[in-house]
């Protein structure tokens, strides 16, 4: 396993057109490159953009209120100008109102400080690993709180281990389904790394468990932080032999 797992008015009707779209592109996979296209999901009220960014491959997700145009990035993690690209294929005019950090570690973070610079978005990280981020973080975040794009609550899920502040963020979307981007906490196949830490392990599977599988189904997909995505339906039958594994 991967020791990767380690401020403007409303948009008008032309900025709200100009993020969603109004063909449907390739069917949505998860699955992207560096220095490749970006993948696009629509759903009713949101657009979930992917796109692979950084010499780690980290993933950074742009989430796009289909009503307001609000935009949040989730871990502006490297090359700036890939991100800035990113925002602008949600609104041209460059519109960003969050960037949510899901834990300290570098590679998630390398491109924060400019991107708050270029767009003045609002910061948040969990409060465990706010002081570890060299960026300041606006508002800390703890489980069961929710941060907004538009019309969208997203919920957030503190997963304590691969660092103690990482958070994961849920947005229940209906009969769009559950959608869950997991940091560096849960992959496909696995848990973040918590280097050896028993301790560490057994706090991030009781979390990923109890926070998680216990009350999510398995349609519910899963974005991780570095990657393809996968669902709890995927992941569900081998909680035991991560469990006896100890990673």
């Amino acid at each position: 396993m991967s020791e990767n797992r380690d401020h403007e008015s409303a948009a008008s009707a032309d900025d709200v057109v100009s993020a969603t779209g109004g063909q449907d592109g390739p069917p949505y996979d998860g699955h992207v490159e560096a220095d490749g296209p970006t993948a696009t999901r629509r759903t009713s009220t949101l657009v979930i953009r992917k796109a692979s960014v950084g010499p780690m491959d980290n993933n950074a997700y742009l989430l796009t209120c289909r009503v307001s145009g609000a935009q949040l990035l989730i871990d502006a993690a490297a090359d700036q100008p890939r991100l800035l690209r990113l925002v602008r294929e949600g609104s041209p005019a460059s519109r960003l109102d969050s960037i949510v950090t899901t834990h300290s570690h570098h590679d998630h973070v390398g491109a924060l400080a400019q991107m708050v610079a270029a767009t003045g978005a609002r910061t948040y990280a969990g409060a465990a690993d706010a002081p570890d981020i060299p960026t300041p973080t606006d508002q800390t975040l703890g489980n069961g709180d929710l941060v907004r794009v538009g019309v969208n609550d997203l919920e957030v899920i503190g997963l304590r281990g691969h660092t103690p502040g990482s958070i994961a963020l849920l947005w229940r979307g209906g009969e769009d389904g559950d959608h869950l981007f997991t940091g560096d906490s849960l992959f496909p196949g696995g848990v973040g790394a918590t280097r050896g830490d028993a301790e560490r392990f057994t706090s991030l599977l009781e979390d990923v468990e109890q926070r998680i599988f216990d009350h999510l189904d398995d349609a519910t997909w899963v974005y991780p932080g570095h990657g393809d995505d996968t669902t709890l339906g995927a992941e569900r039958p081998h909680l035991g032999e991560w469990r006896e594994r100890g990673w």
